[in-house]
């Protein structure tokens, strides 16, 4: 991936690059509100490394500028120990951050003093190229926690470029 990306992973293991293109319109100016689902539709870019060497890439329209936004504040949660790790089938105090479009969804799987275990779930146009049992698919990335904080920083100076409209 060229350009500005945040990666959730490492080299080695499984990871994403995901990366802020542009507003899928950037024709359009808004409705002054931040709310214009049509203007702050955001273009999403991701490369994917699987825990198996596979890879691929997606370019898609699958976020709006706040559930951008959204993930910035969860991975912060995650950092700060406010967001909890979430069993696989979905019970715990913890919970499946989604969106509207079900391309991209994240979910904490574990901690340990210094790094963490993020589940980021790919479907659709952001899913891999070869078949999955029903569609679904996620990655498990681990990365330091220090790294997941840089990370968040890239993702901030993206989102930075596109403020909602």
């Amino acid at each position: 991936m060229t350009g500005e990306a945040m990666r959730l992973g490492t080299d080695g293991g499984a990871r994403i690059d995901l990366r802020i293109v542009d507003y899928q319109y950037p024709e359009i100016a808004g409705d002054g509100t931040g709310k214009d689902w049509d203007a702050n539709w955001l273009v999403v870019a991701g490369d994917v490394v699987a825990e198996d060497g596979r890879g691929w890439s997606f370019l898609d329209p699958c976020l709006t500028s706040w559930e951008a936004r959204e993930i910035g504040d969860w991975l912060r949660g995650v950092v700060d120990g406010s967001v909890t790790p979430t069993p696989l089938d979905g019970g715990g105090a913890g919970r499946l951050l989604a969106f509207t479009e079900p391309n991209l969804a994240f979910s904490f799987a574990d901690r340990t003093d210094d790094a963490v275990v993020i589940r980021v779930y790919l479907s659709l146009e952001s899913g891999p190229p070869w078949p999955t049992e029903r569609g679904d698919y996620f990655l498990l990335v681990t990365m330091q926690v220090t790294h997941l904080a840089l990370a968040i920083k890239d993702w901030d100076r993206m989102l930075a470029a596109h403020p909602d409209r």
